[in-house]
């Protein structure tokens, strides 16, 4: 890699403004001065200073945000604002972007990356990765309706979804449930409860694949993954080449 273009991604300024850098001497590759920032080094390998401080290379980010409402799932929106919208400058440096998509209404966990082979691995509909909402049903949710969902409901445009499963965490003239999925069609679990006339008043996604939302995380906070998620992360790119 170039190391201008490393040095820029890292939010050390522009090319211009390293070149400004290079040219007052500030910047070393193994302790020796370098003014060429065309010159390409290894991130394994060398080692880059700024004024005397190392410089540890970082290609991806992953975040765990609590999502809250009123943003929209996205990068750039013409009329809301994004999830990316809510992170430090720090972060935005690595043009990231949520992976998969929470209505802008809907709350809870939003993994955040710039990784687009993980991205890949988590929401592709192949790969049949269960997300998981709590969410709070405008109806008498019933065991019939856990029935159905077992069996896929047809959805207002006629597609068959696959199989949820239901969990009935208090029934009543408002009821409480978990549902966990597979795919993720358009205002899909709104439209399945819309399909058994009932409608969805809260929605939060609570879990995806074996990432659960930290309950510790407020609404609108995000942090780094934890060592943890990250090998459950990386485990899901290695499946994809064995």
């Amino acid at each position: 890699m170039r190391l201008d273009k490393l040095l820029s991604n890292m939010g050390f300024g522009s090319r211009k403004d390293l070149k400004a850098i290079l040219k007052k001497k500030h910047i070393t590759v193994n302790e020796k001065i370098v003014k060429d920032g065309s010159m390409h080094v290894d991130t394994e390998v060398d080692i880059i200073k700024v004024q005397g401080e190392i410089v540890t290379y970082q290609k991806y980010i992953y975040l765990m945000m609590n999502k809250p409402p009123g943003y929209v799932s996205a990068t750039v929106d013409d009329r809301y604002k994004t999830v990316i919208d809510m992170l430090p400058s720090s972060y935005q440096l690595f043009n990231p972007f949520p992976v998969g998509r929470l209505d802008k209404d809907t709350e809870g966990l939003l993994l955040i990356t710039n990784d687009g082979e993980l991205a890949h691995q988590l929401i592709s509909p192949k790969k049949d990765v269960e997300k998981t909402y709590y969410a709070k049903i405008k109806g008498h949710v019933t065991e019939d309706d856990i029935t159905k969902f077992n069996n896929g409901i047809i959805l207002d445009d006629g597609y068959q979804a696959k199989p949820a499963s239901l969990k009935i965490l208090h029934a009543d003239i408002q009821s409480e449930i978990e549902i966990t999925v597979t795919e993720g069609k358009y205002h899909q679990v709104k439209r399945m409860f819309d399909a058994v006339n009932k409608k969805v008043v809260f929605l939060k996604r609570i879990k995806m694949g074996e990432l659960e939302l930290d309950c510790n995380l407020s609404t609108g906070d995000i942090r780094e993954l934890t060592k943890d998620e990250m090998k459950y992360c990386l485990s899901k790119k290695r499946a994809d080449k064995d």
